[in-house]
């Protein structure tokens, strides 16, 4: 009788029943509160969609219920012999009196007094609602972590669609086709992860709004303080309790910058057969640390010392001040130079997709690093294990770095006097992708960027 006195969406007996249009009913505060939800506008139950949210009062079930609830509240003796329940049996689940308890149908069951019944379910009850508690907790900071990101994305969208149309200005009027292009594939990416995201969200609050229902009905459950009623209800709270909680998925789908801005010139200009300036590397905003600041064209890179609210995804540097380049490479031979004009510290090479880069990170083959350092203006070093300093008689200000993937080394040399700085030797596997860090500042020095310098291409005919 109670489950059908009960609201379907509190689970509780209704208050103030009220009539909708597909004649369900439900508490008048529950179907408000419900209908407020984003998207929301259809019967708990049957799901048809309202075309009129008016409430009309069910006066006769809320009659049925008061009479219900009355009968509940003053049935405390056994209807059968008439006397005070006070006894439990734990093996029929039900409230017994002091005769029930020498019947046939209960001989040999386990009772117990039913004060200590009360206490030994709220007891595991409490013990139900503490990893449901802290689920919750879990989720809420997935959430938060969601919207992050997603306004991450907005930003990420807005920064890369200022950026394509500046680049394209300067091409002109015979340029608009690949201006257009460029900009629908970055808008059809930036609503897909945005959908994504808002999808995420979605289902991290349903899964919250549910977390929260139970642990209603659960602190409801604690409170009560007619034994009877708690007693009745406790099978369905237990089951609500115990209820498996779905897993939210920890995906952050950050925009591919790289891919819509990056060489954005250079891959237009080819087409057109002519002289054009562009960098071999660009850098991956997405690996860079909070504490790094990119320019624009993801050719420079440097230390602010304050620490942007970014995205906590697995690609992510963080905290070591570090970034890596947008494109990987898994054969042949690639180089670029790299500007790193009077800092006094720096870490410059290449890295394997697989590296650690979360908390502290040791820059040696063995991690996955091939990198040659500056420390305090004079001590240049090639992160070997452990480290070899390198005694070089001119202080480089620009470093190329050449990478031979067959050949299994990577070589490093001083751009202005062409002389040799050091070369590793190894067998790569997996992806290889350029490594900077601009390293922190000190007592104001190190300010400058790491810049990834211009090579001009020129483009012939075949």
């Amino acid at each position: 009788m109670e489950d059908h006195l009960s609201c379907a969406v509190c689970h509780n007996l209704f208050q103030d029943p009220v009539l909708i249009d597909c004649d369900h009913s439900f508490c008048r505060s529950c179907i408000t509160q419900y209908w407020k939800r984003p998207g929301t506008a259809a019967c708990p139950l049957c799901r048809r969609e309202t075309s009129s949210k008016i409430l009309r009062p069910n006066r006769t079930l809320a009659g049925i219920v008061e009479s219900f609830a009355k009968r509940e509240t003053t049935q405390q003796e056994c209807n059968r012999h008439k006397e005070t329940l006070t006894l439990f049996c734990q093996t029929d689940k039900q409230p017994l009196c002091v005769l029930c308890q020498h019947s046939k149908n209960h001989r040999g069951h386990k009772l117990l007094l039913l004060e200590e019944a009360v206490q030994e379910f709220k007891e595991e009850l409490k013990t139900s609602l503490k990893p449901i508690l802290d689920k919750k907790e879990e989720c809420a900071v997935v959430k938060s972590d969601y919207e992050k990101t997603l306004k991450h994305i907005q930003d990420q969208g807005e920064m890369a669609e200022k950026q394509i149309k500046a680049e394209f200005e300067t091409l002109r009027r015979f340029l608009r086709d690949q201006e257009r292009i460029a900009l629908e594939d970055l808008e059809l990416e930036r609503e897909r992860n945005f959908l994504e995201m808002k999808g995420k969200i979605k289902d991290a609050t349903e899964v919250i709004s549910s977390l929260s229902d139970t642990i209603q009905d659960i602190e409801e459950g604690l409170k009560e303080e007619d034994s009877i009623k708690f007693l009745t209800r406790f099978p369905e709270t237990q089951k609500r309790a115990k209820r498996p909680v779905p897993e939210l998925q920890k995906v952050y789908p950050l925009i591919n910058v790289g891919k819509h801005v990056g060489s954005l010139q250079y891959r237009v200009w080819k087409k057109m057969l002519t002289i054009i300036n562009a960098a071999p590397v660009i850098l991956d905003p997405n690996t860079a640390s909070p504490y790094l600041l990119l320019s624009d064209d993801l050719r420079s890179v440097r230390y602010t010392g304050k620490r942007r609210d970014l995205p906590r995804n697995p690609q992510r540097f963080d905290p070591c001040v570090s970034v890596l380049g947008s494109e990987g490479f898994t054969s042949g031979r690639h180089s670029w130079e790299v500007d790193v004009g009077n800092k006094t510290n720096w870490d410059i090479g290449i890295a394997k997709d697989s590296i650690n880069r979360k908390g502290d990170i040791i820059l040696n083959p063995d991690n996955g690093y091939w990198a040659v350092a500056l420390r305090n203006g004079t001590e240049y070093s090639a992160c070997t294990q452990p480290w070899k300093r390198l005694a070089l008689s001119v202080h480089p200000r620009k470093i190329r770095i050449c990478l031979d993937y067959e050949g299994r080394k990577v070589s490093f040399h001083d751009v202005d006097n062409q002389s040799h700085i050091y070369t590793f030797i190894a067998t790569f596997t997996g992806k290889l992708y350029p490594y900077f860090s601009p390293y922190l500042n000190s007592d104001g020095k190190n300010s400058d960027p790491l810049i990834i310098c211009h090579r001009r291409v020129t483009i012939q005919e075949n």
